[in-house]
């Protein structure tokens, strides 16, 4: 929204004035209210051009009156085009206080998000993943193209967060910017929920705007696959070596459960023998380094057999030989159409599919 904004210099006398300088002030006019500041500056009445606002003549006392009277009004300007990128409320009061440092607490919220997301990545391995940190890094990119494109704002007060701009957000999530599914709008909500409550923890904030607020997200029913569906690719026959070794280390997981990163770090240190006799995996989650003791089934200890002393195996020390998590998953892609399931096969969906069809199999 445009606004009357106007600032000049003048002299203000005291009252019972009779001779000598007296104090020069700034006047800022912002739709038709105004707010003064001293400069902290005098100067000699007659000494001041009334028309032009600034100091008379070319001596060095005036010179440095009119430097210090152009750095106050650049600063005062810079100020009001800062508040129109971020959207705050524009009033002479406010301005003036930003230049004087008052509310210098008031925070905004691409600001605390980029602050969070930096203390995120120095964090890495000792309670967030990479993958976490990815997730947060495509929040902060979408929160900021939708100030862009909502608003017009290179970033927004957090005390300006409502719930209006939560819905708005959510319903920009979901349409033709970005098609996110009701999930994953879900999800980016839910960090910007976290940054929130950073601020409500920090006392920038003194008000919830999540507190009313319901998401309308329900929630997929997970895929797995079948007994026979595990079948299928467990017995399938490859042509090439690369699928071959992708389907093993697929199907380690649905006997195991783990996930793609922690079979990745699998050492064969953490296979022991359990109190049962047999042996186990004692391991730990990559993501929430919480203790991991899974059975060691034998379908999974076949697989460990057959690879134990492949070369990758023995160069990292690792149980299994996992390429990266994108070549993985694309050569599931392919399996999946060579073995004619439907289902969109990833590392995920075999921990799914532990959950779900083996584990409730087993007597442990």
């Amino acid at each position: 929204m445009s606004t009357n904004f106007n600032l000049f210099f003048y002299l203000k006398e005291p009252k019972r004035y009779k001779s000598g300088p007296v104090p020069v002030y700034l006047r800022i006019t912002i739709d038709c209210q105004r707010s003064e500041i001293a400069v902290g500056r005098e100067m000699e009445p007659g000494l001041w051009d009334l028309e032009k606002r600034r100091a008379k003549g070319t001596k060095e006392a005036a010179k440095q009156l009119n430097h210090h009277l152009d750095t106050i009004r650049s600063k005062i300007m810079d100020i009001h085009t800062g508040m129109i990128a971020t959207g705050d409320e524009i009033t002479a009061r406010n301005v003036k206080d930003a230049y004087l440092g008052i509310n210098a607490q008031s925070r905004k919220l691409l600001e605390i998000f980029r602050e969070h997301n930096t203390e995120m990545e120095s964090l890495i391995g000792n309670g967030f993943s990479d993958n976490t940190l990815r997730t947060f890094k495509s929040s902060l990119k979408h929160l900021t193209e939708f100030l862009e494109v909502k608003y017009g704002l290179e970033d927004i007060s957090i005390r300006k967060v409502d719930q209006p701009f939560i819905k708005n957000y959510d319903t920009f999530l979901r349409t033709k910017h970005y098609k996110c599914t009701p999930i994953s709008a879900d999800k980016y909500v839910k960090h910007l929920k976290k940054i929130i409550l950073l601020s409500l923890g920090n006392r920038w904030i003194t008000e919830n705007p999540f507190q009313h607020y319901k998401s309308t997200a329900k929630p997929t029913p997970r895929t797995f696959l079948t007994r026979d569906e595990v079948a299928v690719i467990k017995n399938k026959e490859f042509a090439v070596a690369r699928l071959t070794l992708v389907r093993d280390i697929f199907i380690f997981c649905c006997y195991t459960g783990l996930a793609y990163i922690d079979v990745q770090k699998l050492k064969p240190t953490e296979i022991g023998i359990g109190d049962d006799g047999k042996k186990w995996i004692f391991t730990s989650r990559h993501k929430t380094n919480t203790p991991v003791h899974l059975p060691l089934l034998p379908e999974a200890e076949f697989i460990i057999e057959q690879y134990k002393h492949h070369p990758l195996c023995v160069a990292k020390s690792t149980v299994l030989p996992v390429f990266t998590n994108q070549r993985m998953n694309s050569y599931l892609k392919e399996i999946a159409d060579l073995c004619g399931i439907k289902k969109w096969l990833t590392f995920h969906l075999a921990r799914h599919t532990f959950a779900t069809t083996v584990r409730r199999k087993c007597s442990w």
